[in-house]
């Protein structure tokens, strides 16, 4: 019994190598873009009026694998409007509120196309997952905004891009509110 046991001790202690040239294979992820939609649900707190700004509400949809964070935002000029809609469907233009002339533009935007603007919190959008965003304040609507802008819902211009990373990360609780402040 002494050498069995002697034996099975000694076969534990025996040092393997590796060979030379010996490897494995690992694949990373694919990226995909987000993508960011209006939504009516939940409302807008801050309506706007000529010469205020107000809340902005909608949704980011992440079809990645991986959390997606998001630290901020690339706005188009702020020559570009937004359209005007009868209703949160956005579904029917408002008469005399047009894109082309309804002085709503996001928040901070400049002249130049691209200008980007960092967000008071990180927002992180869960793997495979989507994020209702309010975001507080950041539409603006001049003080020369036509009457046939009242009363109405906006399909804000198309931002340009976001600043954003993706990986680990916990993802923001649904609805949230953020921002920006310049």
């Amino acid at each position: 019994m002494a050498l069995v046991g002697g034996g099975a001790y000694a076969a534990t202690n025996w040092v393997v190598g590796l060979s030379a040239g010996s490897s494995a294979e690992s694949q990373s992820a694919t990226i995909a873009n987000l993508s960011i939609t209006a939504v009516a649900s939940p409302s807008a707190t801050n309506l706007l009026y000529p010469g205020a700004n107000g809340d902005v509400v909608a949704t980011i949809a992440n079809p990645n694998a991986y959390p997606v964070t998001i630290t901020g935002v690339d706005l188009p000029a702020n020559t570009t409007y937004a359209g005007g809609f009868t209703t949160s469907s956005l579904g029917t233009a408002q008469s005399g509120c047009t894109a082309s002339n309804s002085d709503v533009i996001w928040n901070y935007a400049t002249g130049t196309s691209g200008s980007v603007h960092t967000l008071t919190t990180p927002l992180t959008v869960a793997a495979s997952g989507s994020l209702t965003v309010t975001f507080t304040n950041d539409a603006s609507m001049t003080a020369a905004a036509p009457a046939a802008c009242a009363a109405t819902f906006f399909s804000m211009p198309s931002l340009t891009g976001v600043v954003a990373t993706g990986g680990v990360a916990t993802a923001t609780t649904s609805p949230t509110t953020d921002g920006w402040t310049s």
